[in-house]
């Protein structure tokens, strides 16, 4: 009896992460090909104005994050977890399948890049809910005391996608030409994605109901929720103030890697591709540790900490790294950025899942992070590459996560300190 429960435990937590790692792992790999992605669709005389329209085409899937967060997280904290996130995960297979197959400009001309946008808005609207759906169900089946580590899985199953994506993408840069690779090698990824997509679709069907959920005797309805909602408005502001640190950071250190280390500091796409696969590593370590740390000492020492931190020293960090532009500099500062962020996001994420009122917890939570991605965090790969090119300075990406620190920072502040709260 003592080792069915943790057996038990590992078995959901592995179910319910499986769905989080197939949908980040397509956000990720459309970033970290967005060179040849955009050759493909988006043709330009200029490889700025080709790269700009990509990323703009990455950030246009996080717009349609709080739309999803509103409808499929209102449909979560209606009808059930389970069911929510069996869901959200066929609507995203959609989006991966179309991106997968769609054929290039050349072939079908400005139908190319207009299905590859809708497949991205697919995506952006099932990512709308995954990852508040996946961090609300692993509060409510956490043991006592415990919240802060298994929550912290949420964020470490997106690591794993990480490092499988750059372990893939360097094996297939060892193994084929770069022509290949612009030419078709690119899209070895998201062809694997769509294999996995029915294996993962058959574990999360095997998910059970959450207690918590099963407990409740009345669920709010979609007018109910959308009252809370605008009640908690404060909340739900200061909640994306928080996601900001974590989306900006995250997306600066894994998607947005590659291009940065390939396009800007001139380093091999095998060099860059490998410090994001060490990223991946360094962030999967932090992220429980600090999650269980939070357990002990509380969330808003560590989340007070490390947002600090940020706001003082990114732009310092990458000041240094383009003045030095080695692949051993590019990692010591890509792994103090992961430090950071996965110190941070292991309390925070746990924090506002504790934050938001429990009857519309899912639908609070998703909306809170879609925002911080919609707004902020899922244009940083644009934002970075538009600051370089307006300003001349290649570290002026710091400047960017030093405001997300520094939101992060007001934010705990006003939570912990009472002038913000739940209603």
């Amino acid at each position: 009896m003592n080792t069915a429960k943790p057996q038990s435990k590992f078995s959901t937590v592995f179910r319910v992460t499986s769905g989080n790692f197939i949908e980040m792992y397509d956000f990720f790999i459309f970033g970290f090909y967005a060179s040849y992605i955009s050759k493909a669709f988006f043709p330009s005389n200029s490889d700025y104005a080709s790269l700009m329209l990509t990323f703009a085409t990455f950030g246009a899937g996080f717009l349609m994050r709080p739309l999803g967060a509103l409808l499929l997280g209102g449909y979560i904290d209606r009808i059930g977890r389970r069911k929510g996130l069996v869901l959200t995960l066929g609507i995203m297979a959609a989006g991966t399948a179309m991106v997968a197959f769609i054929p290039g400009y050349a072939t079908i001309g400005i139908f190319a890049p207009l299905l590859v946008l809708i497949g991205r808005l697919l995506q952006g609207f099932s990512a709308g809910v995954e990852l508040g759906g996946v961090s609300v169900y692993l509060s409510e089946m956490a043991t006592p005391g415990r919240k802060g580590f298994y929550v912290s899985w949420q964020s470490a199953s997106q690591q794993v996608a990480i490092i499988f994506s750059a372990a893939l993408g360097y094996f297939l840069n060892e193994q084929f030409s770069p022509a290949a690779m612009a030419e078709w090698g690119w899209r070895i990824p998201f062809f694997i994605g769509c294999l996995i997509i029915p294996v993962v679709f058959q574990i999360r069907r095997s998910l059970e109901e959450t207690p918590a959920f099963l407990a409740k005797k009345e669920h709010p309805s979609f007018k109910q929720i959308i009252q809370a909602l605008v009640t908690n408005w404060p909340l739900i502001v200061c909640g994306m103030m928080l996601i900001v640190m974590t989306t900006v950071s995250f997306y600066l250190i894994t998607v947005y890697t590659p291009t940065y280390g390939k396009n800007v500091l001139k380093l091999s796409i095998i060099d860059s591709l490998l410090v994001t696969l060490f990223v991946g590593v360094s962030n999967f370590i932090w992220l429980p540790v600090m999650g269980a740390l939070s357990d002990k000492v509380g969330r808003w020492p560590i989340m007070a900490l490390f947002s600090g931190l940020t706001l003082i020293t990114a732009y310092p960090a990458l000041n240094w790294l383009v003045a030095n532009p080695t692949f051993e500099h590019m990692v010591i500062i890509e792994l103090w950025l992961s430090f950071l962020y996965g110190s941070y996001n292991g309390a925070t994420v746990v924090a506002l899942t504790e934050i938001i009122p429990v009857h519309i917890r899912t639908t609070g939570f998703s909306l809170a992070y879609s925002l911080a991605t919609a707004l902020f965090g899922g244009f940083t790969p644009f934002v970075a590459t538009w600051l370089i090119q307006t300003t001349g300075d290649k570290a002026s990406p710091g400047y960017w996560l030093s405001l997300a620190g520094g939101l992060g920072l007001l934010a705990t502040g006003l939570i912990y300190r009472g002038v913000v709260k739940a209603k």
